[in-house]
């Protein structure tokens, strides 16, 4: 029974009515504090979990994890994809060409890089296919000279499915005329879009018409999809120490790596910079309770006179705090999940509403709010806040434990 005599005093004293109703305010203050300060930490880190997920299924799905070029071309590719694939963590394999160069049409240009690829090959080492609008990928045949557009890109130009664009690549040609820029003109036979910036700088067409372009007799590389992308270095590193001279490797780290340690990074501070707020919410129930102490001193005194120990005083103290404490991070907890999970409509019905863009696909990767619930998270935000609520109900607790009956009662 007298294990029990902490938990129903102290849950008793929490559902009390105070005669000093300033101690209920900073109760409450303080309960109130730890339920915002624990949904908004969790609201920030999901979406921080979000940015992190969209970069890795959209951005890292468009771009190659690793790619293996060959000066002058790889000759054999079929091949050399077949010797790749045997590699550890490489699931997939295809030829491309890459050209940087200009789109115009109707007097409008913009810049993008345009990509030689295999339709039947493409879908293994790219989402591309599952993220088109308009036409189909499969249209990009030998010789049709067609071309698939990014949604921000074809926007740009001002075109759509069965418009002419055309292509300057940064390359002379040289005729009797004189010298010109190498040029050609396309078909847009489909529209992508995965919702990234990737949007408006990414183009595919067909590998032999690229490689035409180019002026290749062979594919200027492979593109390699793998199980695990945080080993692509690693890999593109064993690869290439296999390989003669003449072959170069490169990972997506060197393209994105400094968007995705960004996110990190920013992660972890704004967690740390969070993570404060909810410690000064719980160190307000520090106040609370050494109020609460000072009002009931006579009951303290009543107490120890009866045969209570300082260490059944200090339980009953901190079952009060603990009490405070959990509720507020309980409510923090539902309520932050509940936002985490609709904060993407929310900021949509903001946007169309009031019309403004938060997030500029211009500027930003993704033109959406994403938000991914991380279950690890949860877990580590609910334990920092009970340990500090915790912390904060020992001090309160030791000086109740420090009240001397003979003093107290002296005066009653």
């Amino acid at each position: 029974m007298l294990d029990r005599i902490p938990f129903l005093i102290g849950l008793r004293y929490t559902r009390a009515k105070r005669r000093n109703h300033f101690i209920s305010f900073i109760s409450m203050t303080s309960m109130l504090g730890l339920t915002l300060g624990v949904a908004v930490l969790i609201l920030v880190l999901s979406v921080m979990n979000g940015f992190d997920h969209e970069l890795r299924s959209r951005v890292l799905g468009m771009v190659p994890h690793t790619k293996i070029e060959q000066q002058g071309g790889v000759q054999d590719w079929q091949a050399f994809s077949r010797q790749l694939e045997q590699y550890p963590h490489v699931i997939a394999s295809a030829p491309y060409v890459e050209q940087q160069g200009m789109f115009t049409s109707r007097g409008r240009n913009s810049g993008a890089q345009v990509t030689g690829i295999d339709p039947a090959l493409e879908p293994k080492v790219s989402i591309v296919a599952n993220h088109m609008v308009q036409g189909d990928l499969n249209d990009l045949q030998p010789g049709s000279w067609n071309v698939v557009l990014g949604e921000l890109l074809a926007r740009s130009l001002g075109v759509g499915v069965g418009d002419r664009v055309t292509l300057l690549v940064p390359e002379a040609s040289i005729t009797p005329g004189g010298v010109f820029p190498r040029l050609r003109a396309f078909t847009v036979s489909g529209i992508f879009s995965v919702g990234a910036q990737l949007d408006g700088s990414l183009a595919y067409a067909n590998l032999q018409d690229m490689q035409a372009l180019a002026r290749l007799d062979a594919p200027q590389g492979i593109r390699l999809q793998l199980d695990d992308l945080f080993q692509a270095h690693r890999v593109t590193q064993q690869i290439i120490d296999q390989l003669p001279y003449g072959f170069r490797g490169m990972d997506w780290t060197y393209t994105q790596g400094n968007l995705f340690q960004a996110i990190q990074m920013e992660k972890h501070l704004i967690g740390l910079l969070l993570t404060v707020i909810v410690a000064v919410a719980a160190f307000n129930i520090v106040s609370t309770l050494v109020m609460v102490v000072t009002d009931k001193r006579a009951d303290i005194a009543i107490l120890r006179t009866l045969g209570a120990t300082p260490r059944t005083i200090m339980g009953i103290f901190v079952v009060q705090g603990l009490t405070i404490g959990l509720v507020g991070i309980l409510l923090g907890l539902v309520f932050g999940v509940l936002l985490a999970l609709s904060i993407s409509e929310i900021i949509a019905w903001v946007q169309n509403v009031f019309g403004i863009q938060f997030l500029d696909p211009n500027v930003y990767f993704i033109s959406y709010l994403p938000s991914r619930i991380e279950l690890s998270d949860l877990g580590v935000i609910v334990g920092v806040a009970f340990v500090l609520s915790f912390l904060s109900t020992l001090y309160p607790a030791w000086r109740a434990s420090r009240v001397q009956p003979a003093e107290v009662l002296r005066y009653e």
